[in-house]
């Protein structure tokens, strides 16, 4: 079973923490500030993080940036006290993929913890299934039985973006730097244009919908 990184300068929430995660069959190391989780996370194979905020020696948010540069495919879940929209949208755009507020349900933490491994799991194959829909990136075209679609270029890789980790928010500055790249030096607005685009091609769809978060950015949802 995966392994999962509890850091958090709280004994009493890493236990509460890893007790729920071993119950549902992960196994657990703990750390109680960031320097500890580095440490560790640099000696011990980790499948995900769970990582608090407020920490002693390095915070959460610190700890969210380095974990990013040196693995960007490790899933990370951030845990806080607080749930101020800034913060969250500090926490995105440092890298990590989801937010939970304290006190917590143990059970919606077990079954994120799940949806982010299942996520992060899409890369080795290259195609993300929506529905009906695939979507290859190795020939950059959607499939939908025997039909298939091909998609400009950059329309398809945010699609494939949002797509392949559903319920998450992406602010545009992330999507912006993911996909045009960090000396991109045109306006962010640039996203709104091809979401609109790609809500006007899918506006039929059943399979998904692309929401807009307000104040943070946007998110694809997977229909029924």
């Amino acid at each position: 079973m995966p392994t999962i990184l509890v850091a958090d300068d709280d004994a009493n929430i890493r236990e509460l923490v890893c007790l729920f995660l071993k119950n549902d069959g992960f196994t657990t190391v703990e750390a109680a500030d960031g320097k500890q989780a580095l440490a560790l996370y640099a000696s011990t194979p980790v499948d995900l993080v769970v990582l608090d905020i407020m920490m002693p020696i390095m915070d959460g948010w610190t700890l969210c940036k380095e974990l990013r540069r040196a693995s960007p495919d490790l899933p990370l879940l951030m845990l806080t006290a607080r749930g101020e929209t800034w913060e969250k949208v500090k926490g995105f755009e440092l890298g990590t993929d989801d937010y939970l507020t304290k006190p917590f349900d143990p059970l919606e933490l077990t079954v994120r913890v799940r949806a982010l491994l299942k996520r992060y799991r899409i890369g080795s194959t290259q195609m993300i299934q929506l529905g009906k829909l695939i979507l290859d990136k190795q020939t950059y075209k959607i499939t939908n039985g025997t039909e298939s679609l091909t998609l400009p270029l950059k329309e398809f890789e945010l699609l494939y973006k949002l797509a392949g980790t559903p319920g998450q928010v992406y602010t545009r500055e992330q999507l912006i730097d993911q996909i045009w790249g960090i000396d991109y030096a045109g306006d962010d607005r640039t996203i709104d244009v091809h979401i609109k685009r790609l809500r006007e091609r899918f506006i039929a769809s059943t399979d998904f919908r692309i929401e807009t978060v307000r104040g943070l950015g946007y998110r694809l949802e997977v229909c029924g």
